[in-house]
């Protein structure tokens, strides 16, 4: 665990759980700062922490890595709160202009993301002021091959989004859906490899500054993986459906099989290696999240322990 004073003061840290990404508040006096929003349903929480955070600043502007909901879904209270600007990588600008949930992944994968708009984008090589300092665009695919990472070279600081945690990385989403994905998380972690940042700040866990051990933790990870597509399926089943059920707090098992079979993401992982019924894979499913111990089961209803 590193502590806050390990970072400038002017950076605050907001860790989250696994169900809303790491909120990070920039104190500039010209223009506060947060990076990434949380999901949807803590939204009220994450308007919270960051008013308190900000200390009687007004939020200026709004950053988010990727798109995905629990990195975005805390941006349309924000707006409603201030009058911020928000910036996001520019793969999927029009989709949310147009709000379109099925690019948006909100729509398959079952999740909830309330509308928000997007005023400005921020493409790889772009710098960004941020506290006074500089910080780097970079691009970081593999997890999401939109997302962006965030580089201060001063500071030797590398704010890494879902592309490195202390323990792994984000499922790699672009191969469930039939695009590349582990070549490219490889490339991503070869970069920071290059980097060598003193300090990184997840998308999800304390910021950490044992940087080769997570990256060497992560080459390994990702080569296991890239040998046998079906693990990064199995993985993504049981991310989603942990995020589903951290959300919902409780599912029976019939909500599982209707999860399985209108979420499109879902559906095509079970399709391609577990060719069953929604409703016995279901049952399956609830078996695992019990045995992870992430759920307490009583009769046919799964409840969260995290």
């Amino acid at each position: 665990m590193v502590h806050l004073m390990t970072l400038p003061a002017h950076i605050h840290v907001l860790e989250r759980g696994w169900l809303s990404s790491n909120n990070i508040v920039f104190l500039d006096p010209d223009c506060p700062t947060v990076v990434d929003t949380g999901y949807g349903t803590h939204a009220d929480q994450t308007l919270a922490l960051v008013r308190q955070a900000l200390q009687g600043r007004p939020l200026k502007r709004i950053l988010n890595t990727h798109l995905h909901s629990d990195h975005a879904g805390g941006n349309a209270l924000l707006q409603q709160h201030y009058e911020c600007l928000t910036v996001i990588p520019p793969g999927l600008a029009d989709a949310v202009t147009e709000w379109d949930p099925d690019r948006l992944s909100y729509a398959p994968t079952g999740q909830h993301c309330p509308q928000f708009r997007h005023d400005a984008v921020m493409t790889p090589g772009d710098t960004i002021e941020l506290g006074g300092d500089d910080w780097q665009v970079l691009g970081a695919p593999g997890h999401d091959n939109d997302m962006v990472m965030l580089w201060c070279e001063r500071h030797g600081i590398l704010i890494s989004a879902d592309a490195l945690w202390q323990n792994g990385f984000g499922v790699i989403f672009p191969e469930i859906v039939g695009e590349s994905g582990f070549a490219e998380q490889q490339a991503t972690l070869d970069l920071i490899g290059q980097l060598d940042p003193r300090l990184v700040i997840p998308g999800h866990g304390a910021p950490f500054t044992n940087v080769k051990a997570a990256l060497d933790a992560a080459q390994s990870r990702i080569k296991w993986l890239a040998a046998d597509p079906k693990r990064n399926a199995d993985n993504a089943l049981k991310a989603l459906l942990a995020f589903k059920l951290l959300a919902a707090r409780q599912m029976s098992v019939n909500d599982i099989a209707e999860l399985f079979r209108h979420s499109a993401i879902t559906h095509k992982v079970i399709a391609a290696y577990y060719p069953v019924a929604p409703e016995l894979m279901a049952q399956v499913a609830a078996e695992q999240m019990v045995k992870l111990g992430l759920a307490r089961r009583e009769g046919d209803m799964l409840s969260a322990l995290a």
